[in-house]
């Protein structure tokens, strides 16, 4: 335990020291001020391209914003957030290899499997932070622009974006201990995504797959109901914990 305390230290201290962390967190802090700033102006932003669109045969009515204009922003954001942590993080372990550090640190006695947790554990609390942040700042902000109450299910659906990024973080865990360069990583958990997506269209396995989590926006003006989540959010806790069990396993084989 205090090897697995210790290593997990060592990477948060590590992710400061190089820049990653503070960088992750100050974009968590702009999305989560942009998304009802965006809401906010868009009233504005709609009248001064106003001229331009009636030229191109569009007119435009009363431009509404609620809680729901904020809230929308908030979902078409933070997978963008979420895509950059993730291509930040994916060097979590073929930096390493490239560095040739984990063999010294396994000749030191470092149990791979510990390794590997470590850096599951550093990476897991990291995307915590910094996807909560920009949750918990919109939703401050939506609070006393508008009113929260409007919208259903708010930190459920919040949830199930936040359990989107475990899962994909869990991918990078064990595209890392299969491949050893930070673009195969990547290609590896893009691929597996876009697996996973295309799988859900196919309506009879929609609900069971974790890429239904991204739609839960639907909740919060009730266009869906939680039911409609109950297989996606185990499906997605299980393919986590089978990615992390798979990542130890491979690794435990890999040459390095």
């Amino acid at each position: 335990m205090r090897q697995l305390t210790a290593f997990t230290k060592k990477e948060f201290l590590e992710s400061t020291r190089t820049g990653r962390m503070p960088l992750l967190v100050i974009l968590s802090v702009l999305f989560g001020i942009m998304n009802p700033l965006v809401a906010k102006l868009m009233p504005w932003m709609m009248e001064a391209f106003a001229g331009s669109l009636e030229e191109s045969g569009m007119v435009l009515t009363g431009i509404r914003v609620d809680v729901f204009t904020s809230w929308t922003q908030f979902y078409k954001n933070t997978p963008m957030l979420l895509l950059i942590f993730i291509v930040i993080i994916s060097g979590v372990l073929t930096t390493e290899y490239q560095k040739g550090t984990l063999v010294n640190i396994l000749t030191k006695g470092m149990h791979r499997w510990k390794l590997i947790l470590s850096k599951s554990i550093f990476a897991f609390l990291l995307w915590t932070v910094c996807y909560w942040i920009s949750f918990g700042i919109t939703y401050a902000y939506n609070i006393y622009f508008w009113d929260n109450s409007q919208a259903s299910h708010v930190f459920f659906g919040a949830f199930c974006l936040y359990l989107t990024g475990i899962w994909l973080i869990t991918l990078i865990m064990l595209m890392s201990s299969l491949c050893s360069s930070n673009y195969m990583v990547l290609a590896g958990t893009g691929d597996a995504f876009f697996l996973l997506y295309l799988l859900a269209m196919i309506p009879d396995l929609t609900k069971y797959i974790p890429t239904k989590l991204m739609s839960s926006y639907s909740l919060l003006p009730q266009a869906a109901e939680v039911s409609d989540f109950t297989y996606a959010v185990p499906a997605a806790a299980i393919l986590s914990v089978v990615n992390i069990l798979l990542s130890i396993l491979l690794f435990n084989k890999k040459s390095l």
